[in-house]
């Protein structure tokens, strides 16, 4: 089978166009690794629950095991250049309930990373404008013990819709505009970095705990940052659970390199380089989340009480470091991050669906290919509808997500690497390197689902809570109902 792309100019009606060059891929899975996560949640998750010390192990030991895997999507993608990625492989490895299953828990993956994100762009007003609760008016009510406004739904909606038009408009578009977002990312974080490296503001000395401390129990004991040595991480399960608990959602806090596969069939280049592409925006994207969460922390000699008050550490810490500028730049990068996966994981989505129900596995409505721009137009408003819950159930719906989205990218990492043994055994043309690095990918995969859904007797933290719990089995209905829809499909041989 051929490695290059074929460089079509005008597909055919019903088909995907290729006009996606190796830098709109890069940034289409760059900007869905990074998004509000990387700015956002040294605060409100990382510091607190593995210190600077457990994130930054946490993210490398992520990274690393997302490499391995990715040299497995590195070897399937030539041989399936479908739009479907991981439900293809799956499809023609495992056959139609697991590809379907496989297929459904990538779609909750990718989808809910764009609800999440639109979440945090009323804090990014908030923020940048230095008055909480800007957009505190009109119709409201309570959710989980947060108030949701009118005015925190509207600029999220209307950020939602502005980007799904932008991918019905066609891919070159969107990769374009992916491009600059990814882009500006990048020197907003490296710029950041270098001020912490040469400020003498910055100082090893703040990092402490470096593992993290008991945010519940320091709050509820009304604890400043003097006093919080009492409730840090110590010893060998302290440690341990400090860095499993972030290690754990690494594979929400990865996925999107594997987005790349999504958009298979708008290649304009050589799939030789998918492996190159996939590996650099693994590496940015460690970087991003390590470089914010350490340089939030260097900052701030008082990050503990600050973290505590739900303040926006990164943002406070670039006001620390460069005042008005630093002020700016992070909500430049962090608006860069939240729109750029808002564009990356719409595409992945979308070219999902579209892919399962060009195959039968869904309602023939999501295959529906726009005659003009060439792209998935009925599973983008489907996607577009489904992230119009993120502003209506509010910033507490985060964790939620976070959870959802890390199951739903461990089935696919599974399924990926056991599909590359199927695959190698069956054709005989892997390498013993890649058939050890899919195996480690497999048993990495059942780890992470391990840690998510199972609790585990001293490791407090890392699992899934009450209501990711409650958002799975939803899910699993919807889902349920759509293979029972298309029931005359599945009971058709494989």
């Amino acid at each position: 089978m051929s490695k290059k792309a074929p460089q079509t100019r005008n597909a055919p009606e019903g088909s995907l166009q290729r006009q996606l060059s190796p830098m709109h891929v890069w940034a289409i899975a760059f900007g869905c690794v990074i998004g509000w996560g990387s700015f956002i949640n040294p605060g409100k998750k990382f510091l607190a629950t593995s210190g600077v010390a457990g994130t930054a192990i946490a993210m490398v030991l992520g990274a690393i095991v997302m490499i391995v895997i990715a040299f497995s999507y590195a070897y399937m993608v030539p041989k399936y250049p479908k739009a479907g990625g991981e439900f293809t492989f799956t499809k023609n490895c495992f056959g139609k309930t697991t590809a379907f299953i496989c297929g459904w828990f990538l779609v909750a993956a990718y989808l809910t990373n764009v609800p999440m994100n639109s979440t945090a762009i009323a804090l990014i007003i908030d923020g940048l404008t230095g008055h909480r609760g800007i957009l505190n008016f009109g119709f409201h009510y309570t959710l989980a013990g947060t108030d949701i406004y009118l005015g925190q739904m509207l600029p999220a909606m209307f950020i939602l819709i502005l980007f799904g038009w932008l991918n019905i408009l066609g891919v070159k578009k969107a990769g374009f505009v992916q491009t600059i977002l990814a882009s500006l990312l990048v020197i907003c974080v490296f710029t950041l970095f270098v001020a912490a490296l040469v400020s003498a503001k910055a100082k090893g000395v703040n990092m402490a705990p470096i593992w993290g401390f008991d945010k519940a129990a320091a709050m509820e004991a009304g604890a400043v940052s003097s006093e919080i040595g009492r409730f840090a991480h110590k010893g060998t399960s302290g440690i341990l659970g400090a860095i499993l608990a972030t290690f754990a959602i690494a594979p929400w806090a990865y996925v999107g390199f594997d987005a790349i596969p999504q958009a298979a069939e708008e290649f304009n280049f050589s799939f030789k380089k998918v492996s190159f592409i996939m590996i650099v925006a693994i590496v940015f994207g460690c970087f991003v989340y390590t470089s914010n969460n350490t340089v939030a922390a260097a900052a701030l000699e008082n990050w503990p009480e600050r973290v505590m008050a739900g303040e926006w550490v990164v943002l406070v810490a670039a006001e620390e470091l460069l005042g008005s500028f630093g002020k700016v730049l992070v909500g430049l990068g962090v608006s860069c991050a939240v729109l750029s996966g808002i564009m990356g994981f719409y595409l992945a989505s979308s070219r999902l669906m579209y892919s399962m129900s060009r195959d039968g596995y869904l309602p023939k409505w999501f295959g529906k290919v726009d005659r003009k721009h060439g792209t998935p137009k009925n599973a983008m408003i489907f996607c577009i509808l489904i992230s119009l819950s993120g502003p209506i159930l509010g910033r507490e719906a985060l964790g939620w997500f976070v959870d959802m989205s890390a199951i739903g990218a461990s089935i696919g990492y599974f399924f990926t690497a056991a599909a590359t043994l199927v695959t190698v055994r069956r054709d005989k043309d892997g390498s013993g390197f890649l058939k050890a690095m899919a195996a480690v990918g497999v048993v990495f995969s059942v780890i992470f689902m391990v840690l998510q859904l199972i609790p585990i007797p001293g490791l407090n933290g890392v699992h899934f809570g009450k209501e990711s719990y409650i958002m799975l089995v939803v899910w699993i209905a919807i889902g349920a109902a759509f293979y029972s829809m298309q029931h005359k499909f599945f009971s058709g041989k494989d």
